[in-house]
């Protein structure tokens, strides 16, 4: 559809100069007309406003659209067999179907040709930091939305082109990571994860909760902590080992979730050992005058100029602050890895602190700076209320897949599938974990969410579980299509010309935009535009597969409707792997 897009949209712009009046100088450019899809399919496939132009050309968008159409008529030869005309203020233009048809399956099918790849940013190369854990409790519900929003974005950025550099920062150090350190260190007895059998980043956010309950009964406890941070930056060695040793166990248990969700990162980086990058760059810009010190000692910096405030960036003291550590940290991986872009994907909560960060950089005279882009994303909530990680309220991300993963078991046990599929806990896994993605993607970022569980694991609408049983559902039939012709059965040909029903016509329309959906979330890093797409094809599948008989169709036709379903698999095998939705050809 891309290409046909831009194809009419030079047209029109062609059609258009020749109206321009002699006082005006230059030409009306293709990226000028904008393309949109008529909100009735019998209005046209394509639909060009002329509002933007009636100021210049000085006549109504109905008049213009007159007179574009009369333009057009006026071509020496037009081969494309397509149908235009004025509906109002639009040029309406209504595809050959035939042609789009047969352009698409020559794509489509060819596994050897990319499709949704669109080379938008070919060349560019782009950092995406997501997740960010601490070390003091297991993954929850909030850093899930993290993770594949990072994630899934990532691999969108790749589908259009880029090389994409995924790194997780672990936030390992803190008097937060003290904590629960404290807490071990005077009622742990020298118990680990093994010896009581608990995954080992829950044994260490155990005891972060504990704490919480010491200090509730013990106002020294928090002095301790403050001592035994105090210790860690001290180098002793006692608390350094102890500290190694909780880290160790919680980053283990941490990696398991990423794997059993399908995260991965190219680097880590550690807090601990990026905390004191940025004060040396802090002091150089004291120098060259970027900012300024109080009386008591403390390093600020001015952005009252930037429409933000002004910010503390050394403490009277000379420690470091994190606004201190991230600049220092953004510069150390732009030297680590030289990008064009750096994507940070963190709450919404933290808008104001990358306002800052990315106005302190660019007063550096780093060009990059101006690239850096905060991917913000809303709170996800739970029918019983907010979350809070010290009190133990938290819903752990491996509970929440546990709960979801027994919830599809069941599912798949009533309707009396576990013979069918072989090892039904896997497949209940892939449909958890299919739930939780798609449920977290298919609102905008920006927005906070409710999550609910039993809502998200529906086997009907707009749910990931639906995707997954389009995907199965299209493999089946496939599979006794395959059967047929094992048993010498009749095969036909491939003849797109005879897709003429309206239901074909829209499934070809929706597997055509599939490349600009791609594009388009890359543009806007909104993974949900994409499970928007997936749910508007497999709608546009299950309306074609009830209006159009397949199998039982003459030789040629089902032929040629198989490869229009080969297709749509190809598809949404594709779009559900850059949303990190497992695919399954069977349910």
């Amino acid at each position: 559809m891309l290409i046909y897009k831009e194809s009419w949209k030079a047209r029109i712009a062609e059609a258009l100069h020749t109206l321009l009046p002699p006082s005006v100088q230059g030409c009306i450019e293709a990226s000028q007309v904008i393309a949109e899809v008529p909100p009735q399919s019998e209005l046209g496939d394509l639909g060009f406003p002329m509002f933007p132009f009636a100021k210049i050309l000085r006549k109504s968008p109905s008049q213009i659209a007159q007179a574009v159409v009369s333009a057009l008529d006026a071509e020496e030869k037009d081969e494309s067999g397509d149908r235009y005309g004025a509906e109002g203020p639009y040029v309406n233009v209504h595809l050959h179907r035939g042609r789009l048809a047969h352009r698409l399956f020559a794509h489509i099918l060819d596994e050897t040709l990319p499709y949704g790849r669109p080379e938008t940013l070919k060349g560019s190369r782009i950092m995406v930091e997501f997740s960010s854990p601490n070390t003091n409790k297991p993954l929850h519900l909030g850093h899930l939305r993290n993770d594949i929003l990072g994630e899934s974005i990532s691999r969108i950025l790749v589908a259009c082109g880029a090389e994409v550099r995924k790194v997780c920062i672990i936030n390992d150090r803190g008097v937060h990571i003290c904590k629960s350190m404290l807490a071990y260190k005077e009622g742990g007895k020298g118990t680990s994860p093994a010896s009581e059998g608990i995954k080992s980043d829950h044994f260490v956010g155990d005891w972060y909760v504990r704490f919480h309950q010491m200090s509730q009964e013990d106002p020294q406890a928090e002095v301790r902590a403050q001592d035994l941070l105090r210790q860690w930056e001290a180098g002793d060695p006692e608390t350094v080992e102890l500290w190694r040793l909780m880290n160790q166990w919680a980053v283990k248990g941490i990696k398991e979730t990423y794997r059993r969700t399908g995260i991965s990162f190219d680097q880590y980086y550690f807090e601990s050992q990026t905390y004191l990058k940025g004060k040396a760059q802090v002091l150089q810009g004291l120098e060259a005058g970027l900012f300024y010190k109080e009386a008591d000692g403390a390093v600020w910096v001015d952005l009252r100029a930037e429409q933000l405030d002004k910010k503390v960036l050394l403490r009277n003291d000379g420690t470091s602050l994190y606004i201190t550590q991230d600049i220092g940290t953004a510069i150390f991986r732009h030297q680590d890895w030289p990008f064009d872009r750096l994507v940070y994907v963190v709450g919404s909560e933290q808008q104001y602190h990358f306002k800052v960060l990315f106005s302190i950089l660019e007063k550096f005279g780093f060009e990059w700076a101006k690239n850096l882009y905060h991917l913000s994303y809303g709170m996800v909530h739970l029918p019983e209320g907010k979350m809070k990680s010290r009190e133990g309220t938290v819903v752990d991300a491996d509970d929440l897949l546990d709960r979801l993963q027994a919830l599809a078991l069941k599912e798949i046990k009533d309707k009396e599938r576990e013979a069918v599929l072989g090892d039904a806990a896997a497949t209940a896994e892939k449909i958890a974990l299919g739930a939780l993605h798609y449920y977290l993607l298919q609102v905008a970022p920006v927005k906070d969410m409710l999550f609910k569980p039993q809502e998200s694991l529906a086997f009907n609408g707009n749910t990931g579980p639906y995707l997954q049983y389009m995907g199965a559902r299209i493999s089946s039939l496939l599979h006794k299509h395959a059967q047929r012709q094992q048993a010498g059965e009749e095969t036909g040909t491939l003849r797109p010309e005879l897709l003429a029903e309206d239901a074909e016509w829209e499934l070809l329309k929706t597997l055509g935009a599939y490349p600009e959906a791609v594009a388009e979330a890359a543009v806007r890093m909104d993974p949900s535009l994409l499970a928007s797409y997936l749910y508007e094809l497999s709608k546009a599948f299950s309306r074609f597969y009830h209006d159009c008989p397949i199998l039982s169709a003459t030789p040629d036709l089902a032929a040629t409707r198989l490869g229009l379903s080969q297709g749509v698999l190809r598809v949404l095998r594709d779009a559900l792997y850059l949303i990190g939705i497992p695919f399954l050809e069977m349910m």
